[in-house]
């Protein structure tokens, strides 16, 4: 496994500032992997939506219903 400890503090640091962060960049490169990982590391109550997941969208059909009621960190994937 790749060690990512500076761009997991990197993101800490990022979310002290800004309630939304992106994480940007090729196919295959390792976001969902990052995401992951940060979630783990950093948030007690994390929700993460698969956006290839039917489901999922169906849900977020209605985003003020979809995240009215979440309380964490919310991963849109």
């Amino acid at each position: 496994m790749i060690r990512r400890t500076t761009i997991l503090a990197g993101l800490k640091n990022l979310f002290r500032t800004f309630p939304a962060v992106a994480l940007l960049g090729a196919r295959q490169v390792g976001k969902t992997t990052l995401a992951m990982e940060f979630a783990k590391r950093s948030a007690p109550r994390v929700t993460v939506f698969d956006l290839e997941d039917p489901a999922a969208l169906a849900r977020l059909s209605d985003p003020m219903l979809a995240f009215q009621d979440l309380e964490g960190l919310i991963v849109l994937d």
